[in-house]
Order: structure tokens, then C-alpha cells, then sequence
């Protein structure tokens, strides 16, 4: 039988997605590898909205795959197996006082690179196309605005 979770309201999907997004910690990120798709568990640095901030190290086969399609989709979950998944497009970001400003608020950084100015350091920026939430395992997702009314 399918779960019959509490109905969402219209005006409230937005919140909810960015609950979600506020509480897993580790979403995966799906790219494709020529014909195949593939996940890995990511550690965002930051989210603006639905515009997810992850790093990479330029030897990662996860960056080849990025640079060869940007297409890539993150899917976060919670406990309760709220979901968001986040259609979008990973932009290389070569600025080197954004790449600062979230090196000094990662610590881990650190550790795997030892620099901010080293050139294994790849910084992405997902700008999401599609944003969907569904609460539970309802199997009905419910469109996000990407932004927030009165951005536009």
C-alpha cells in the first residue's frame, strides 16, 4: 500500500525542500560517466537557496565526469525519507576570493589540500533548472520555485 503521508500545501513546498536541504548533510550527486550514471555522497559548502556550493579535487574521476557533461542532479534525504532532488548544472568557479571566503569556512579543506591556491582545489557551483520535493515515499513530487517570490 502506498504511504498516504500529511498533504503538502502549495505555499509551504518551498520551506519544506530547503528543510530538507538543511538537514542531510550529505546529499549525493549523480554525473554521468560517457553512458553510465554515477553517485557519490558530497559534503555541500555552503547552499544559497537551491544553488549548491561542492568542492572536488581536480584528479577526481568525479571531476572528469563533470567537465565532460556539467549536467548533474543532487538528491538530498532525511531521516523520515523526505526527499529533494536538484536538477542543475555545475559551474566551474575559478574566482579566487569566492574559492577563499569557503576554503576559510571549510576547515576540512585543509587537510586533503593543504592550500587554497592549490591546483587540485575545484570549486562548483550547481545552478539548479529543476528543483522537486516529496514528502516521504509518497511518489509524488511536488515542483519547487527555484526562487523565492518577488526575486525575480
Amino acid at each position: 500500500m502506498k504511504p498516504q503521508p500529511e498533504p503538502v500545501k502549495p505555499q509551504e513546498v518551498r520551506g519544506l525542500a530547503l528543510k530538507v536541504i538543511a538537514e542531510d548533510k550529505f546529499p549525493v550527486l549523480a554525473s554521468i560517466d560517457g553512458d553510465r550514471p554515477r553517485v557519490r555522497p558530497v559534503s555541500p559548502l555552503r547552499n544559497d537557496g537551491f544553488t549548491i556550493w561542492v568542492a572536488s579535487m581536480r584528479s577526481s574521476h568525479k571531476t572528469g565526469e563533470i567537465e565532460a557533461n556539467p549536467n548533474v542532479e543532487l538528491c538530498y534525504m532525511t531521516a523520515t525519507h523526505d526527499q529533494v532532488r536538484i536538477t542543475g548544472v555545475a559551474r566551474t568557479i575559478n574566482d579566487l576570493a569566492v574559492k577563499r571566503e569557503l576554503w576559510d569556512a571549510t576547515p576540512l579543506l585543509a587537510m586533503y589540500l593543504g592550500s587554497v591556491e592549490n591546483p587540485q582545489f575545484v570549486l562548483y557551483k550547481v545552478e539548479p533548472t529543476r528543483v522537486r520535493f516529496m514528502r516521504e515515499w509518497a511518489l509524488d513530487y511536488h515542483e519547487v520555485e527555484i526562487e523565492a517570490p518577488g526575486q525575480r
